[in-house]
């Protein structure tokens, strides 16, 4: 089993962990340190057990507002899930407008003299 040493507010600690775990173990050592060093910049020199509890607690408070953050998330996720599900099932109905058939002659007629007076300036010319 791995001992490290890590660095928590200037003190240092030796943990032992499970092999593999070292990199995990030192990911939350800096994020417990980083708590400490707040709390010693604010407060100077605390004793070591109210420390690590102040900075465990900061911690805490914040996997906290990410969890509630992610519980937000997910429900947001299913509702938007169920309303693709929704019209995936049920596609909406485009209507397309039946264009009149007195203007579709108006307009085949316009460029049938579009057409003819196109052909009369091409003789002139």
């Amino acid at each position: 089993m791995p001992e490290l040493k890590i660095t928590i507010g200037g003190r240092d600690f030796d943990v032992a962990c499970q092999e593999g775990e070292e990199h995990f173990l030192r990911s939350a050592a800096a994020m417990l340190d980083a708590e400490a060093r707040v709390l010693l910049g604010q407060i100077g020199r605390i004793p070591e057990p109210r420390m690590l509890l102040m900075s465990g607690l900061m911690l805490a408070d914040k996997a906290a507002g990410i969890e509630d953050q992610l519980r937000e998330a997910k429900n947001r996720l299913g509702e938007l899930q169920a309303k693709i599900d929704e019209l995936q099932a049920n596609p909406p109905q485009i209507e397309v407008p039946v264009v009149p058939a007195e203007v579709t002659d108006t307009l085949a007629e316009i460029a049938a003299r579009a057409e003819a007076l196109a052909d009369r300036v091409e003789d002139e010319a």
